[in-house]
């Protein structure tokens, strides 16, 4: 008997349900794709990490037709983990779903219970305090660290951050901008101090890593995203170069060692063009 419209799922269940039909035949042992089958975890988690950068480029361009595209891939990169995940008897993509609502609902007892917040920022430190209450519940050791959980695979401006965040909401943190701006100059100093000594590579990383590190707490002082500050200066060097190599050729010339003082007086140019 054919079920009638009424008895259909709804438009957008049938088209998850697409998504994990076609993740399911590319991972078919007889009529599958033999590079997705070839796949695991761990040898598609690069492609993971570069699709949800692809994501924030679209956003930073406001380019919705490529967000839409990139959001896809993204998606795809969730259904198939979640495949993997359910030919090993671990979980499927329902109970990927299930978790993420549960957890949801479960962090916003302001839109889903009876608690009643004044501010954005009450809301953030209960956020936080039901992050810690979770982190808490999956360890069995008594003791554990307010830094747990953060993850190792993140990008190094961002784990800083988060880091520094969670360190922060114990008391243990700067006392305000101008201590985050004296502790760079400390650490310049001490970079400078290394390199005039000659020192070995090691120290030097080491000096420069908590110089960089103390240009993250200056960023969060400032409300500012370190990552994506650093993203946004990294367009800007690429654009204003790339304006150079188009002066250059226009002149009849290209990029050189032997340009440099040129490009140097293009250089100035282009910021106030792109200011």
């Amino acid at each position: 008997m054919t079920n009638s419209p009424s008895n259909q799922p709804p438009e957008d269940l049938r088209r998850i349900e697409a998504l994990l039909q076609i993740v399911a035949r590319l991972r078919d042992p007889q009529r599958g794709c033999p590079w997705d089958l070839k796949q695991t975890m761990r040898s598609i988690l690069p492609f993971t990490l570069e699709e949800a950068y692809e994501v924030a480029e679209a956003i930073e361009n406001d380019d919705m037709p490529e967000l839409r595209e990139e959001l896809g891939d993204l998606l795809f990169q969730v259904a198939i983990y979640a495949r993997m995940a359910e030919e090993q008897e671990a979980f499927s993509f329902e109970d990927v779903i299930e978790a993420i609502c549960d957890k949801m609902i479960r962090r916003h007892p302001h839109v889903f219970g009876d608690v009643r917040v004044e501010s954005e920022a009450e809301v953030r430190a209960n956020w936080e305090r039901m992050k810690a209450d979770e982190r808490e519940a999956k360890h069995e050791r008594p003791h554990i660290s307010v830094l747990d959980g953060v993850a190792q695979a993140l990008p190094a401006l961002v784990r800083a951050e988060k880091l520094q965040k969670r360190a922060a909401n114990v008391g243990f943190d700067l006392d305000d901008l101008s201590h985050a701006v004296e502790k760079i100059q400390e650490e310049l100093r001490e970079c400078e101090e290394t390199f005039a000594a000659h020192a070995d590579s090691t120290e030097r990383v080491h000096e420069l890593g908590d110089l960089l590190f103390s240009c993250v707490n200056l960023a969060r002082h400032l409300g500012v995203d370190a990552e994506q500050a650093l993203r946004a200066a990294n367009h800007r060097f690429e654009r204003r170069f790339q304006r150079i190599e188009v002066c250059l050729r226009a002149a009849g010339q290209v990029p050189a060692r032997s340009q440099r003082a040129e490009m140097d007086r293009l250089w100035e140019i282009v910021k106030q063009e792109q200011h």
